[in-house]
């Protein structure tokens, strides 16, 4: 019975290797087996660190330059980094000023001019109401001779006309003292107006002359010097650059079969010599170029010490980390069959077979399908197959 199961397995071992189209040296390949584990989906890539925050000042106005520090130098906030000398913008704000000068003297007489004719008014009506006062008083005493017929009704009656006329004066001087103060008093408004109208221009001008003196930002180190000294400058134009040494962020190229998987704020890792600082993604380019997408990533909490701008870095971002997936080495086996087949290694043959694949990282791939436990697969060397169904490994 022993020889004859031996005799069966061998015929059944030989018929095997019959039906496989090629032979293949075990050399040539690489066999993972499929087990069980976490799945870390990760891209580490070197970058170059840059600046965050390397603001570039500019010229307010034309005039010319006096640098007061040179390239490299190291600089506070609020530090006199260069004076813009501008003659001209100086001497616009010495005329606005006068000319404000002499608005606020104009409301000052208008204020005066509403003080006199408040004074004319009441002057006016005080001297109509005496006048219908004595025009009353002169009734009285003619209704009262009329009353004892020492004067005619004539006399009475002009008497009483001149009354209203008094009465009506009087009406008309404080129309007239009402009219005279609103129009003065439109007229200060109208000065006061512009004088604060005026007051807006030299506030900017003052702005613009004490923007002449161009002041560091940030703490940090100058950049470049972008004029040279006592040269001429335009409106607008750059002057210095600085570079804020607290803000610093590693800038990374990412392939772009990773950068679709690349979000805001995922969590990443930059090493420093022997040190690993926690950092996390800013942001990410909407533009591939040579196949790359340019990262950036900040530190989250510490970074190193005399870090420079240009230094090289290593970086690693966490994309994704499932706990217990099935899973194989990842190797060529993946591109060749598409992802969907792979050859899986018993009795030395290696046979294709359907599978499912998942996610996957630098170095695994996770199998959804078509494989279980301890199965093995070719990962590397699967392109001198052929295609074939079977293929014998020779040791």
């Amino acid at each position: 019975m022993i020889v004859l199961a031996v005799v069966t397995g061998g015929s059944m071992l030989v018929r095997s290797w019959l039906r496989a189209e090629h032979s293949v040296d075990r050399s040539r390949l690489r066999i993972g087996r499929v087990m069980r584990g976490p799945l870390v989906r990760d891209v580490v890539s070197d970058g170059r660190v840059v600046a965050a925050n390397a603001p570039t000042l500019y010229a307010i106005a034309p005039g010319t330059v006096d640098l007061h520090v040179r390239a490299g130098d190291a600089v506070k906030k609020g530090q006199s980094l260069a004076t813009i000398i501008s003659p001209e913008l100086q001497s616009k704000l010495l005329q606005e000023q006068a000319t404000l000068a002499g608005l606020e003297a104009g409301v000052g007489r208008a204020g005066l001019d509403v003080e006199h004719g408040h004074a004319n008014a009441d002057k006016l009506i005080a001297q109509a109401e005496i006048d219908r006062q004595a025009a009353a008083r002169e009734v009285e005493i003619n209704q009262q001779m009329y009353d004892r017929g020492v004067i005619p009704e004539l006399e009475l009656r002009r008497s009483q006309d001149l009354l209203k006329k008094a009465e009506i004066a009087v009406s008309h001087a404080k129309t007239e003292a009402s009219l005279s103060t609103k129009e003065l008093g439109f007229d200060l408004g109208t000065k006061q107006q512009s004088v604060g109208r005026q007051r807006e221009i030299v506030k900017e001008l003052e702005r613009q002359v004490a923007a002449l003196e161009i002041t560091s930002p940030v703490d940090g180190q100058v950049g470049g010097l972008l004029v040279a000294q006592r040269a001429s400058v335009a409106a607008n134009a750059p002057v210095l650059t600085v570079v804020d040494l607290g803000a610093f962020e590693l800038e990374m190229k990412i392939p772009d079969s990773f950068a679709r998987d690349l979000a805001l704020g995922m969590s990443a890792e930059i090493r420093s010599g022997s040190q690993t600082f926690a950092a996390r993604v800013r942001s990410v380019s909407p533009e591939v170029v040579d196949g790359n997408v340019a990262t950036r990533l900040e530190f989250a909490n510490e970074r190193p010490a005399g870090l420079r701008q240009n230094q090289r870095l290593t970086a690693r971002i966490l994309i994704e980390e499932r706990a217990d997936v099935l899973k194989v080495e990842r190797g060529p086996f993946l591109e060749t069959g598409g992802g969907n087949s792979a050859y899986f290694v018993e009795d030395g043959i290696a046979e294709k077979r359907p599978i499912r694949v998942g996610a996957v990282s630098l170095d695994a791939v996770e199998i959804t399908a078509g494989a279980q436990v301890g199965d093995q697969i070719v990962v590397t060397g699967t392109d001198t197959f052929d295609n074939a169904q079977r293929v014998r490994i020779a040791n």
